[in-house]
């Protein structure tokens, strides 16, 4: 399947979404207290948890690691347009970047921008430097607009209860 395609969404039932809400809010919850908050079996837990794995409903697990704590309390995304749209020139861009350090996300998006690139760094300076120095500087690069972010924060994802 290419980088493109989407696979075929996932037949899931009631457990199957609480199972998922409970472990996308706290990936490190055991077995045996994910299986008390639901009021299920541990091994139906474990069994769920795994099928959802082998599904590829659950990926990979990954901390979170708050970039503030880290020296790098200013956020900002930076929008990129190109001058170009060879799907050279566009890999190209998107495979640098993404190994870029302190940047957070990447998003090669439609529309106006061509591409969405979220990073943390320590100051002001720095972010000017960051542009400047990592992402003005691949050919094909028309165009960059960066906004500041006073705050993030997380959204519920696509396992939180429907409104």
């Amino acid at each position: 399947m290419s980088k493109s395609q989407s696979p075929a969404p996932v037949a899931l039932d009631d457990l199957d979404r609480a199972l998922l809400h409970a472990v996308a809010t706290d990936g490190e919850v055991t077995n045996k207290e994910l299986a008390a908050q639901l009021g299920i079996a541990e091994s139906t837990c474990a069994y769920r948890r795994r099928l959802l794995r082998e599904r590829g409903v659950i990926g990979r697990a990954r901390t979170v690691v708050d970039p503030a704590a880290l020296g790098f309390p200013l956020q900002a995304v930076v929008t990129v347009r190109l001058g170009s749209h060879s799907k050279e020139l566009v890999e190209d861009f998107y495979d640098a970047i993404v190994r870029t350090p302190r940047v957070l996300q990447v998003f090669h998006v439609a529309g106006s921008a061509d591409f969405l690139v979220h990073v943390a760094v320590e100051s002001p300076e720095m972010l000017r430097d960051m542009v400047l120095e990592h992402i003005t500087v691949h050919r094909g690069v028309r165009q960059t607009e960066t906004q500041l972010a006073f705050d993030v924060r997380q959204g519920v994802g696509v396992t939180g209860p429907e409104t």
